[in-house]
């Protein structure tokens, strides 16, 4: 015979921050996995963050550069994380040119800060803490 707790253990459950939050921005999704359950009430730990469809669609646009970063960090309490970083290129001010491309060399400038900025801020913290700035 199986147990019904052990079957929604290790079950990966994905839900919108404005459900957890009772907000109206609802376009960041969490994947909590099941650790432990203790009665009516599922433990969960992070498994991973998503935007919505809708919310990387609105965000791509024309006559800009979009630019991808990804990297593979270890934070201070063991977990490995794979994040990954979308940057767009965007107007000046003052210009009257309707693109606003980037050469090759800036946009590989731009990735490496990214994956700098993204190391940096995952290796001094650990995984509460990501979460929450996420």
């Amino acid at each position: 015979t199986e147990i019904a707790s052990d079957g929604l253990k290790g079950r990966v459950f994905e839900v919108s921050l404005a459900d957890l939050q009772n907000d109206e921005v609802a376009f960041r999704k969490f994947k909590l996995i099941t650790e432990d359950v203790q009665g009516k009430n599922c433990l969960t730990n992070f498994h991973g963050m998503d935007l919505t469809r809708d919310k990387m669609c609105s965000m791509v646009k024309k006559w800009q550069t979009m630019i991808e970063a990804h990297v593979d960090v270890k934070t201070t309490d063991g977990y490995l994380l794979r994040l990954f970083c979308v940057g767009f290129t965007k107007k000046r001010n003052n210009q009257i040119r309707k693109t606003s491309y980037a050469q090759h060399q800036q946009v590989r400038q731009i990735r490496k800060k990214m994956m700098e900025i993204m190391t940096r801020e995952v290796q001094t913290n650990d995984l509460k803490e990501v979460v929450n700035k996420l």
